[in-house]
């Protein structure tokens, strides 16, 4: 009796420990600051400085984004959300054309599929791609803005 438990023991500590370690791993997470010269906004002005924080949590990830959006007011948003296609709520200040849901879909280990939506509507899809280094996160968005506008852009992160 005193084997199996220290058998079983030893496989949930293995199973906790696997879990936090390809958390860890997974190349979306980490500290991204934007660079402006790489980065391309139609329509402009794009933002003059952001940092998104980007945390394992749970099947999904937990993402902060902070900074000052090109007319110089302060961009404060955020989001927690699973890779399973779900709405799920933005907050803050600032989230980018006026979006209230984010949802994810993982495409392989290293690019998302992030859809932005106001009111129910999809406004934005966006494909986050990591670099096969780790060290450079693209961020290609397509859709339209609050105003009806067309938006493309394609945002630049490199790792901190």
């Amino acid at each position: 009796m005193k084997r199996v438990l220290v058998l079983v023991t030893i496989l949930v500590l293995a199973v906790l420990a696997s879990g936090v370690l390809l958390a860890q791993s997974s190349p979306l997470v980490g500290t991204w600051k934007l660079n402006t010269a790489k980065s391309k906004y139609s329509p402009g002005p794009g933002p003059k400085s952001q940092t998104r924080t980007v945390e394992a949590q749970g099947d999904g990830i937990k993402v902060r984004i902070e900074g000052t959006a090109g007319d110089g007011s302060h961009v404060a948003y955020g989001y927690t959300a699973n890779f399973d296609g779900k709405d799920n709520p933005m907050s803050g200040i600032g989230a980018p054309n006026g979006a209230d849901t984010v949802a994810l879909k993982r495409i392989n280990p290293t690019t998302i599929e992030v859809t932005n939506k106001k009111a129910g509507k999809v406004l934005v899809t966006l494909r986050v791609e990591v670099s096969k280094d780790g060290k450079v996160t693209t961020i290609t968005a397509n859709g339209t803005n609050g105003n009806g506008q067309v938006v493309h852009n394609a945002t630049v992160y490199e790792k901190q």
